[in-house]
Order: C-alpha cells, then sequence, then structure tokens
C-alpha cells in the first residue's frame, strides 16, 4: 500500500467462519494479509459509492456555462418515440 500514514484507527468486523476462510484464502492468493486485502477492498468500494454523493464546486464561468445548460429548454428527439417502440437487447434475448 503505498499510503505512508501510520494507521492509529481500529475497525472491528464479525464474520462467519466461511467469510473468514475465503478471505483468508483470497490475501494468501494475492499475497496480502487479511488486514490488507479488506482494507483494500473496501476503500475501493467506497469509491465507488462517493463520486455522484460529494459536492463539486466551479469557478463563476463554467458555473455560468453549467446553468445555461439546466436552463435550456428541452428539445424532442425525432427518433426517441421509434426507439422506444423497438424491442431492446433484453427483449431480443441478447443478454
Amino acid at each position: 500500500m503505498a499510503n505512508t500514514k501510520t494507521r492509529t484507527a481500529k475497525l472491528d468486523l464479525r464474520l462467519t467462519p466461511s467469510a473468514k476462510r475465503t478471505l483468508e484464502t483470497a490475501a494468501l492468493a494475492a499475497h496480502r494479509s487479511v488486514s490488507e486485502l479488506v482494507l483494500e477492498s473496501a476503500l475501493a468500494r467506497a469509491e465507488e459509492t462517493l463520486p455522484d454523493r460529494q459536492r463539486f464546486g466551479l469557478s463563476a464561468a463554467p458555473w455560468k456555462i453549467f446553468q445555461a445548460a439546466l436552463d435550456t429548454p428541452y428539445r424532442p428527439s425525432r427518433r426517441l418515440p421509434n426507439l422506444l417502440k423497438e424491442p431492446s437487447v433484453i427483449d431480443r434475448g441478447g443478454v
């Protein structure tokens, strides 16, 4: 792990014996400790979950462009009604 900060916080976790064996096996295969494997996996999942829930800021010029885009009236697509009439990939059994 590239992070050089000292780890001082602790997280306790209760799991089934089967889940523990699975984590131990995966950690062994990845040449990591169980703690490293769990921490890396949990942080990766957290990073996947958080982007659309975090704040972001824009300076004045990009903010005006963003606001203008939001204020632009909706233009109906001529192709959308036909697209919605066609069977989807799922309906055609393609997935």
